[in-house]
C-alpha cells in the first residue's frame, strides 16, 4: 500500500511540475469556476488556446490518488474570442464525483476543481464583510466613525430649504473606493440586501451586531446590514417634501485616504447633500441630464415597503415608520416623472441613469407587501409601467453609458409576475425572455457564451443577468437558459480569459484581485474580503478614459486584446474597483445558488 501511494504521490507530483513547466511558453489554458461545482449542477470549463488546436477528449483526475477518473468527448469547439485563437466548452455535467479534481486537455491542466454540495457555503456572508467595510458613520472594519458631520444642502430652494442648512445624514455606505454616497445605489443595495434574507433566510448566519461587531443579536447579518441602509434612507428622506440624492460628490477624489472626517468642501467636516429637484443640476462646469423625481424615489419606496414587510413581525413601529415612508417617497416620485442624476463638479462621470419606468414598475408592486389583499389599482399601475420598458435597454445593445441603464435589471417584473396569474403573468415571464434571449444571440457566438457587453461595471451586469435567468427559470420552469445563466456565474469567479475570480479573497486558495483601486488596501493591505470588482472594460473605453496609469507590470497582459482588458492594479480605477452596490447584487446571487443545493431549514 505504501508503494501504490507513493507511486500516486510521484504521479501527481509530476502532474504539477508539468503544469508549472508549461507555464513558462503556455499558449492554452483550461478556464473553471474556481469556487467550484455543486454534485449535481451544471459543470462546463472553457478551453482557451493561443494556437490553432482544440481537444478531441479530456480527462479528470483525482487530485488524492492521481488517477484518471473521468474520460469525456463532450465537447463544443469554438473559434476565435478575445486573445485566444481557438476556445471550447468542454461539459463534464454527468460527472458527479465529489472531492477535488483537475481537468487534462492536450497535456494542460485546470486549477483545482472542487465538486460538492458545500462550494457556495458562508459565500453570501463572506461578501458581507466588504459591506460592512463600506459603512460611513461607524465603521466596524475600522472600530472608529467618519463622516459624522453630514451635511449641508444645496438646490433645497424648491422646499423652502436654505443652502448651507444642516441635516444629519451620517451612516450608510460608501459607493466604492471613494466616499461619495448615492441614494440611488444605496437603496438598490439595500433593496437586494432584504431580498435575499426573504428568499434565502437559511444561509444567512447570525455572527455580528447591528454595529457590525463581533457578537450575535438574534438576526441574520444581511437583515442587520440591511437594516444599517434602511436607517440611511430614512435620513436622506426626512420630511415628505425632502428627498436627497447624494451626499458628497467627485471633490472626494482629491486623494486616496482612509476614510475620516473630509474637509474639502468649503464648509468645515461637512459634506453637500444633493436635494431632488426634478431639473438638471450643475456644479462646477458640469451639468447633468435630470429629467425627474422617479428613479430615485421610486428605489427608496421599494425598499421601504420591502423592509416594513421584512419587519412587521418582530418591530412593529420600525415597520410603521418604513411603511410610512415608502408611501411619501412614492408620492415623491410622482411629482415629476422622470430620472434623478447625479452631480459631478470636477470631472465629466456620473451615474448616467436613464431609465426610471423598471423603478416604478417595482415600486407599485412592493406597495402591495404590506397588504392583506393584493390592491389591483398598483397591479394595473405596475404593468403600464411593465408595457414602457419591456426588456432593460442594455441587453439590445453592445454598448451603453455609465450606469445608464441602472439597475441593470428589471427587479419589478419579477416582484409583478410573482403578483400574477395568467395572460398576464406569462406576458411579464416573456419580456424576461426577450432579454435573454438577445444576449443569449450574441453569447452563443463564443466558448464563454459572453453576452454581456464590455462597459463600465461589467461585472454588474453580469450579476443582474445571472439573476434574471433564474429568476425567468423559477418563474417558468423554462430551463432552456440554464447553461447561460451558469455561465455568467462562472465568469465571475474564475471561467474568464484572465482565468481569475473577480471577487476579492473569494475563493481563498486561488487568484483573486490583490491590488484593487482602494485605499483600504494601496495605503494599509486591509484585505476587503467579498468585494466584487468593476470588471473588464472594451479596450477602446479603456484607452479614453482620463488619469489611469498601471502602477506595476500587467500580470495578465498576454490575455488583454482588442476586444477587452482587465488588469488586477491599483491604478486601473475602470476595471479594479469594487462596488457596494454590486457586492450587494452578488450577496442575493450567491445566497440563491447556495439554497440551491441546500435544504431549507
Amino acid at each position: 500500500m505504501k508503494i501504490k501511494y507513493l507511486l500516486c504521490s510521484i504521479f501527481f507530483i509530476t502532474l504539477l511540475s508539468f503544469k508549472a513547466y508549461k507555464t513558462e511558453n503556455q499558449q492554452s489554458w483550461i478556464r473553471i469556476n474556481l469556487l467550484g461545482y455543486p454534485t449535481s449542477g451544471l459543470k462546463v470549463a472553457v478551453w482557451a488556446s493561443k494556437e490553432n488546436l482544440s481537444p478531441s477528449s479530456f480527462e479528470i483526475i483525482e487530485k488524492l490518488s492521481g488517477k484518471v477518473v473521468y474520460t469525456s468527448t463532450n465537447i463544443s469547439s469554438f473559434g476565435e474570442y478575445g486573445p485566444f485563437n481557438k476556445t471550447a466548452r468542454l461539459n463534464f455535467s454527468e460527472f458527479k464525483q465529489k472531492g477535488e479534481f483537475m481537468i487534462r486537455a492536450n497535456g494542460i491542466l485546470s486549477p483545482l476543481v472542487i465538486i460538492n454540495d458545500n462550494v457556495y457555503e458562508g459565500a453570501a456572508d463572506f461578501c458581507l464583510r466588504y459591506m460592512r467595510q463600506q459603512r460611513s458613520g461607524f465603521n466596524p472594519y475600522l472600530k472608529d466613525s467618519c463622516h459624522t458631520h453630514d451635511g449641508f444642502v444645496l438646490n433645497g430652494q424648491k422646499a423652502g430649504i436654505k443652502d448651507s442648512a444642516h441635516f444629519d445624514a451620517s451612516g450608510g455606505w460608501h459607493d466604492a473606493s471613494d466616499y461619495l454616497q448615492y441614494s440611488t445605489t444605496s437603496a438598490n443595495a439595500t433593496y437586494h440586501l432584504l431580498m435575499a434574507y426573504r428568499d434565502f433566510p437559511q444561509v444567512f448566519g447570525d455572527e455580528k451586531q447591528a454595529n457590525g461587531l463581533d457578537g450575535k443579536n438574534g438576526k441574520a447579518d444581511v437583515l442587520d446590514e440591511a437594516k444599517w441602509g434602511l436607517d440611511w434612507l430614512i435620513k436622506m428622506h426626512p420630511k415628505k417634501n425632502i428627498m436627497f440624492n447624494q451626499l458628497a460628490d467627485d471633490r472626494d477624489h482629491i486623494s486616496m485616504r482612509i476614510p475620516k472626517e473630509d474637509n474639502q468642501y468649503g464648509k468645515g467636516f461637512e459634506r453637500p447633500l444633493y436635494f431632488i429637484t426634478g431639473e438638471p443640476q450643475q456644479r462646477g462646469k458640469f451639468m447633468n441630464a435630470t429629467t425627474g423625481t422617479s428613479s430615485t424615489a421610486a428605489k427608496f419606496s421599494s425598499a421601504f415597503n420591502l423592509g416594513a414587510f421584512l419587519f412587521s413581525k418582530t418591530d412593529k413601529a420600525y415597520a410603521k415608520q418604513l411603511a410610512q415612508k415608502g408611501e411619501t417617497s412614492y408620492q415623491f416620485a410622482l411629482i415629476k416623472p422622470g430620472v434623478t442624476q447625479t452631480a459631478s463638479v470636477k470631472s465629466p462621470y456620473i451615474y448616467a441613469e436613464d431609465n426610471w419606468v423598471d423603478d416604478m414598475e417595482l415600486a407599485e408592486s412592493a406597495r402591495n407587501f404590506t397588504k392583506d389583499k393584493l390592491n389591483q389599482k398598483s397591479i394595473n399601475a405596475a404593468l403600464n409601467f411593465a408595457e414602457m420598458e419591456k426588456t432593460t435597454p442594455w441587453m439590445l445593445k453592445d454598448t451603453a453609458a455609465h450606469y445608464q441603464y441602472y439597475p441593470f435589471i428589471n427587479l419589478g417584473h419579477y416582484e409583478l409576475a410573482k403578483q400574477l396569474k395568467g395572460t398576464n403573468k406569462r406576458k411579464i415571464e416573456g419580456y424576461y425572455k426577450q432579454g435573454i434571449e438577445q444576449v443569449w444571440t450574441r453569447a452563443k457566438e463564443n466558448a464563454f457564451y459572453r453576452g454581456v457587453p464590455f462597459i463600465w461595471c461589467s461585472n454588474n451586469l453580469t450579476v443582474a443577468f445571472a439573476m434574471q435567468c433564474g429568476w425567468y427559470k423559477n418563474l417558468t420552469g423554462d430551463e432552456r437558459f440554464s447553461e447561460l445563466e451558469q455561465a455568467n456565474f462562472d465568469w465571475i469567479f474564475g471561467c474568464n480569459p484572465w482565468g481569475t475570480s473577480m471577487v476579492y479573497g473569494l475563493p481563498t486558495w486561488e487568484d483573486t484581485p490583490t491590488d484593487p483601486h482602494s485605499a483600504f488596501t494601496h495605503l494599509k493591505n486591509y484585505p476587503i474580503d467579498g468585494g466584487l470588482v468593476d470588471g473588464p472594460v472594451y479596450t477602446n473605453i479603456y484607452k479614453g478614459l482620463i488619469g489611469i496609469t498601471l502602477a506595476n507590470d500587467d500580470e495578465y497582459a498576454e490575455f488583454q486584446s482588442d476586444l477587452a482588458v482587465y488588469h488586477d492594479d491599483y491604478g486601473d480605477y475602470s476595471t479594479n474597483e469594487p462596488t457596494m452596490d454590486g457586492t450587494a447584487s452578488l450577496i442575493y446571487l450567491l445566497a440563491a445558488k447556495e439554497a440551491q443545493i441546500r435544504p431549507k431549514k
